[in-house]
């Protein structure tokens, strides 16, 4: 059995706990750059008839680099 199953973690979990551990082992330019890629953005967009709306994102965005 893997050490993260028998320690009742899901293979998401014990993921993120890894690679938290390697961002915050980086040096400090490294680890502002790998922490910048850290945020998860969801988009919606309604579609009627077969065309899409605009698409919005569920949760504003912090620091929009587009």
């Amino acid at each position: 059995m893997s050490a993260w199953k028998s320690a009742g973690l899901s293979y998401i979990q014990y993921a993120n706990i890894c690679a938290r551990a390697l961002r915050n082992s980086l040096k400090n330019d490294l680890r502002v750059a790998a922490q910048a890629r850290n945020q998860n953005n969801l988009k919606f967009a309604k579609w009627e008839r077969g065309v899409q709306s605009e698409q919005k994102f569920v949760a504003p965005q912090k620091n929009a680099q587009q």
